[in-house]
């Protein structure tokens, strides 16, 4: 593809998470990637857990993450599409980045065709087998009702509870993972499922935290793009193939 064409997928940022000083030196080097990425991307797809924690009240949004947010509005402002995928850390993302950078918020999954390839897209929490407490939380914290309530809390009082949550977070105390069962692994169970009764070219997830790119069969791939506390991985497709890199890393981690 021409250059200016290129589709770009990362997730699991955990921006908040670790700790100021860790989560500034990761915003630093994200706003690196976006700088790399600008010259040749034309979709920005930001696939869930942009943030540790994120919860948009009508006036009111968490602050920091200014140097990230305002190399996305770049970006924006020089016609690159913005993506933004809802992810169990950050599901109480509403309307604020559509009205400041023309952003799509994703829900759920998106299904898109691009170069005549097929995609599917999701953050990929609540998929798959097992994780039933979660499954069963996400309905509660997806809830009207629930988001209403929360909005009731003073902002000191609902992110400080927030931000206490994310010292105790998964991403915050993750290590480094050399070997993994594949074939157990729930967005793969899942991807083999759907294919059953649908086609696609990539199942591209976040979510489960390991760069992983596994052959399903002969014409079908599952992407998981990993996260950025110790991975730094993300995918591009350039119109003819998708690939996994992993940014300033002189090593590749995939699995």
């Amino acid at each position: 593809m021409p250059t200016g064409s290129k589709l770009y997928f990362a997730s699991d940022f955990h921006l908040g998470a670790g700790g100021y000083q860790n989560s500034r030196e990761r915003e630093d080097r994200l706003v690196r990637w976006l700088d790399m990425i600008k010259a040749d991307a034309t979709e920005v797809y930001l696939m869930g857990d942009i943030f540790d924690f994120w919860f948009e009240y009508k006036s009111v949004v968490p602050r920091g993450y200014i140097r990230f947010l305002g190399k996305l509005a770049q970006l924006a402002d020089a016609g690159i599409k913005l993506y933004f995928f809802k992810g169990n850390h950050d599901m109480w993302m509403f309307n604020y980045f559509e009205k400041e950078l023309g952003a799509t918020i994703i829900t759920n999954e998106l299904e898109i065709e691009r170069n005549g390839k097929k995609f599917y897209l999701h953050h990929g929490d609540g998929l798959g087998p097992g994780d039933k407490k979660y499954k069963f939380l996400k309905k509660i914290f997806r809830s009207p009702l629930c988001q209403w309530l929360f909005a009731r809390l003073h902002p000191n009082l609902g992110v400080g509870i927030a931000n206490y949550w994310s010292t105790h977070s998964r991403i915050a105390g993750s290590k480094n993972i050399e070997r993994i069962d594949t074939e157990q692994e729930w967005l793969v169970v899942y991807s083999r499922n759907l294919l059953k009764t649908n086609f696609y070219n990539y199942l591209i997830f976040g979510h489960r935290h390991l760069p992983l790119d596994i052959q399903l069969n002969k014409d079908s791939r599952y992407i998981n793009l990993g996260e950025w506390v110790n991975y730094n991985s993300y995918a591009v497709f350039d119109g003819e193939e998708l690939t996994l890199h992993h940014f300033e890393q002189t090593s590749s981690k995939t699995l």
